[in-house]
């Protein structure tokens, strides 16, 4: 009989422990659910306010581009040879940077709070690197403002200013050009001069929507 009862304990003391593990279960799948709502909706709020920053970008830059389309189509001739060239690269890197911000919006539009924590990381990690590099595209523009203005009679009435000065230091603004295109990527993000570079709000705000996600994870470990 004692042993009935007591076999009629343990059982009952199992079922209970089974309840309550369920309940813990429960409420810790609740818990982690409402945070990581809270965390993407964090995310896509910190996004969406790029669209205004990218919109100004796109409107200042159409402008620049008008303005730069203009003066390349007064300039196509010979002896201009180096402010038409000088204008149409930069006319060309602007032009596709608009592009770029364009397809920024689109991709950023797309995202919203239903989306999974790997598609809303995948999403932010493609903006994280659209963004560099096109950063590094625009930086190939630099030395061409140094040439705009170069034209021959420059070159034969005043040689010795021409080769000694303006060719150096279109040739200083080449050669940093191409360091900055090289190195700029997300292994040296934690490098200064990176972080001097990209202290835009619109690298901070994808930064600072990828840590959002990234605390889920924190949370899960430590729940």
């Amino acid at each position: 009989m004692e042993d009935l009862e007591l076999k009629s304990l343990l059982a009952s003391y199992n079922q209970k422990l089974e309840q309550a593990n369920v309940l813990n279960l429960q409420s810790w799948v609740l818990n982690v659910k409402c945070f990581e709502d809270l965390q993407k909706q964090k995310a896509t709020s910190k996004l969406k306010s790029l669209i205004a920053f990218k919109l100004l970008a796109i409107a200042l830059g159409i402008l620049w581009v008008l303005f730069l389309g203009n003066l390349f189509y007064f300039s196509l001739h010979s002896s201009k040879i180096f402010f038409t060239v000088s204008v149409g690269a930069i006319f060309v890197i602007n032009l596709a940077a608009i592009i770029v911000y364009v397809n920024h919006i689109i991709e950023i539009n797309k995202i919203n709070n239903s989306e999974s924590i790997i598609k809303a990381q995948e999403s932010i990690a493609r903006l994280q690197l659209s963004t560099i590099n096109i950063t590094r595209i625009l930086f190939l523009q630099a030395p061409f403002y140094c040439t705009f203005w170069w034209n021959t009679n420059m070159i034969v009435n005043d040689p010795l200013r021409f080769w000694l000065i303006s060719v150096p230091v279109a040739l200083i603004f080449t050669l940093a050009s191409l360091w900055l295109y090289k190195n700029i990527s997300l292994k040296n993000a934690n490098k200064k001069w990176f972080k001097v570079l990209f202290n835009s709000p619109e690298w901070k705000s994808l930064i600072k929507a990828n840590n959002f996600l990234q605390e889920i994870e924190t949370f899960k470990e430590n729940m």
